[in-house]
């Protein structure tokens, strides 16, 4: 049996979902309320409540750990450290997590990615590292959200100084996991250690954007010039404070930012296209794409 955790959320979602298009699995996704078992039911799998986690991965071959990183760093500690428990103890024979990419690893998200990874080496089972490149929503978010200050003044005025920065479509990090867990199950289930056993797989984009490739985008959405102007982080601290996001997502937010804006955002390897079989989805062409459906 495969077990997803997170399945309510966008990646684990779609996770659970290119399973469930293979045959021949025994699938079943992890949420804080679940329905029952089943090859698509759902179990309760609370990150912060570990008696349910014993519960919940009883009888997983296979269990894909979706990082619940929304949180402080000790919060998130707790429950990786939880989870890495639970599937000892319910005798988890493979564990897929999704990590943090390299180009990421001077982000203050990346600790806790690390300190996973370490974590659930320990541990009885065998696992597989997908290292995750930044999602390209980030980009796409940013450009939708500055689209209508660009068309009415030119200027798209973002913190990357004249870096840039790697990202990866949401879609194309599913399928590869969707790979790798459907592929460990079949291997368990003939008797023998999955092929993607001990692997650790870093997950870029084949594209790094600066802000002069979103200006153009958004050139082209707008039907208008657009001319990228970098933002300091002084005012970007400021608009992110006046934002409603909780503290560490600020903290995050700026490290990532401070990270293009030096040059350490950039991927320097990625497996994406060995394990797709395909080209990744192009981050570039869903700015426009998205501007265009958000201004109907």
């Amino acid at each position: 049996m495969i077990l997803v955790t997170g399945v309510s959320g966008g990646l684990g979602g779609l996770i659970l979902s290119g399973l469930a298009g293979r045959a021949g699995l025994d699938i079943v996704g992890g949420t804080r309320g679940g329905d029952g078992g089943g090859r698509s039911g759902r179990r309760r799998v609370d990150f912060d409540d570990p008696a349910s986690l014993h519960a919940g991965f009883a009888g997983v071959d296979v269990l894909v750990v979706v990082s619940a990183g929304y949180a402080e760093d000790d919060v998130v500690y707790a429950r990786h450290g939880a989870v890495a428990d639970a599937a000892a103890t319910a005798g988890v024979r493979h564990v897929v997590y999704t990590s943090l990419a390299s180009s990421g690893d001077s982000m203050t998200i990346a600790l806790p990615h690390r300190w996973t990874e370490e974590r659930l080496a320990a541990g009885p089972f065998t696992t597989t590292v997908l290292r995750n490149g930044l999602y390209a929503e980030i980009p796409v978010g940013l450009a939708v959200a500055a689209a209508g200050q660009a068309a009415a003044t030119g200027v798209f005025a973002a913190p990357f100084g004249q870096g840039r920065v790697s990202v990866v479509a949401r879609e194309d990090l599913a399928d590869a996991a969707v790979r790798v867990a459907a592929e460990s199950q079949l291997d368990l289930a003939a008797g023998r250690e999955s092929r993607h056993a001990g692997r650790v797989y870093e997950l870029e984009g084949d594209r790094a954007l600066g802000g002069a490739d979103i200006a153009a985008a958004l050139a082209g959405a707008l039907g208008r010039p657009v001319a990228y102007r970098p933002a300091s982080l002084a005012e970007t601290r400021a608009g992110l404070e006046g934002s409603g996001l909780a503290p560490y997502q600020v903290a995050h937010s700026l490290s990532l930012f401070s990270n293009v804006i030096a040059g350490r955002a950039e991927a320097r390897t990625s497996d994406l296209a060995a394990l797709l079989g395909v080209p990744p989805r192009p981050a570039l062409e869903a700015i426009g794409e998205a501007v265009a459906a958000a201004r109907g």
